[in-house]
């Protein structure tokens, strides 16, 4: 089944309710692992056939219903000609720095042909991946690329990033990135992905006033570009340590989906935003890193609390409130996955 209008109808006329999570194809999984022993990172992203492949590994492993592009979400700013490697995380040959250190920022390749391996991979996985299934593409949010040109990184006070709003460094970052980023949600969809994911891990660290005032305005310019040219396509927008007053504050009609983490309450986004919104998440990671017996336990009261509530559960789309974790039991996804498609039904 898939996430959307195409979810699968039950002989007693229940619907079950989909599940996909985000890192699904990583770390954690035995699949990812037998090839990433023989290939290293960039190549496992840039190289469509070995993309495609680890993507499909976790939908045959464990039925998730969507799929998800495997790629990374700092492909822009190599593109910006910041120098991108992994060693084995993500290192850049320079960072901006100060207001100058923008004027260095150039396209290294026109952005069709740069992001021609992610259209290649999402027409692969399309032919690949059953008609029933979801395929999702995913960019990195503006804010979220930009802190990790600025700070290497999208975790601490983030203080450099926030002083470039005043700067220069801010806009000068959107003026070369935005229509870049553009055209990577437009190879994705042109190669097959039913919807692009806007992931922005960073953005919790803003005050809502400036959240509203420098993210808010940009989010809308994208998505209001994107469905210019693709209105039947998707956008799932996922922030990371935010809460309900900067949901509300989003107030975008171009985005489809909102997905929240664990800290936010999922009854109260769906009750609040369920009627603007599909709600995408949120069980803790953690999680799946109990014994089965536990893990079950947290299952079992995670849908009570959701189930003959009223709640709009055709607008919920069960997923995890961030990624995988590296160590993850494997078994403990599958059993995971069953257990949802088993279980929860409206």
């Amino acid at each position: 089944m898939g996430l959307f209008n195409d979810r699968l109808k039950n002989a007693d006329g229940t619907t079950q309710v989909p599940v996909w999570f985000m890192r699904q194809a990583g770390r954690y999984h035995s699949h990812y692992q037998g090839i990433k022993k023989d290939s290293d990172f960039m190549t496992m992203c840039k190289d469509p056939k070995l993309a495609c492949e680890i993507t499909m590994g976790p939908i045959r492993d464990f039925n998730f219903d969507a799929a998800i592009l495997f790629s990374d979400l700092l492909f822009p700013l190599e593109q910006l000609g910041l120098g991108l490697t992994y060693n084995p995380g993500p290192l850049l040959e320079f960072k901006l720095e100060t207001s100058a250190d923008v004027k260095k920022l150039k396209l290294i390749q026109e952005s069709n042909a740069y992001y021609a391996f992610q259209k290649e991979a999402t027409k692969l996985l399309r032919a690949e991946l059953p008609a029933t299934k979801s395929l999702l593409g995913f960019v990195g949010a503006p804010w979220t690329l930009y802190t990790y040109s600025v700070e290497g990184s999208h975790s601490g006070n983030l203080t450099s990033s926030k002083k470039g709003f005043y700067d220069g460094r801010w806009k000068g970052f959107l003026d070369i990135l935005l229509p870049a980023l553009l055209t990577e949600m437009k190879v994705q969809v042109e190669g097959g992905a039913d919807t692009v994911c806007l992931f922005d891990t960073a953005v919790g660290e803003l005050m809502l006033a400036d959240f509203k005032e420098f993210i808010v305005p940009v989010l809308r310019q994208v998505t209001a570009e994107f469905k210019k040219a693709y209105p039947d396509k998707r956008i799932v927008y996922y922030s990371k340590l935010t809460n309900m007053n900067y949901l509300h504050a989003i107030e975008d009609k171009n985005i489809d989906v909102l997905g929240i983490d664990w800290r936010v309450s999922l009854k109260q986004a769906l009750h609040e935003l369920g009627r603007d919104y599909m709600i995408q998440g949120n069980i803790d990671p953690s999680y799946l890193h109990y014994d089965w017996p536990i893990l079950e336990k947290k299952l079992e009261q995670f849908w009570s609390e959701l189930v003959d509530t009223g709640l709009p559960l055709n607008k919920w789309i069960c997923g995890l409130g961030h990624g995988v974790l590296q160590q993850t039991p494997e078994e403990n996804v599958r059993r995971t996955v069953e257990y949802i498609h088993k279980n929860w039904k409206y």
